[in-house]
């Protein structure tokens, strides 16, 4: 006999991990369209907010290592979204910035955030929920080490 803790179904990480997976899923025909993944729809969210970053904040922003975001943002260089420029007071530093096609990109996408929140909302997620659901999951990555 399989003691409760150990069943599939209390497990709170499966649940996370399956929701994370849906919810990437859900992104793909969106992000695709556009020759994006995930992870780099999730870079230029960083830089619309504040362009021309310096490698290290974007990779702390996304709470990865900087070794995780350096190839992604190499491809995304290769396909004309963005420039990565030695740093004018610190040359050791890596500053990205959006091209043309990066910024033009906001607009084109600018339906995904609402087209993927309305995907999510059923019985007791809805809009009105998403503040303490935001709050939930802020608590726990706080809590397991990230900075939110």
């Amino acid at each position: 006999m399989v003691k409760e803790e150990f069943k599939l179904d209390n497990q709170l990480c499966f649940r996370l991990y399956t929701a994370s997976r849906l919810l990437t899923q859900a992104y793909h025909p969106l992000l695709s369209k556009y020759g994006l993944t995930y992870p780099q729809y999730l870079v230029l969210l960083v830089l619309w907010e504040k362009d021309a970053q310096p490698v290290n904040d974007i990779a702390r922003r996304l709470l990865l290592e900087t070794n995780t975001v350096t190839p992604l943002l190499q491809r995304m260089e290769k396909e004309g979204i963005l420039t990565r420029a030695k740093g004018k007071k610190d040359g050791r530093q890596m500053i990205v910035s959006l091209t043309k096609e990066g910024k033009a990109l906001q607009k084109k996408l600018a339906d995904v955030p609402f087209t993927v929140g309305n995907a999510v909302v059923c019985e007791s997620v809805t809009p009105k929920t998403f503040p303490d659901l935001f709050r939930m999951l802020d608590d726990i990555i706080g809590h397991l080490g990230g900075d939110t």
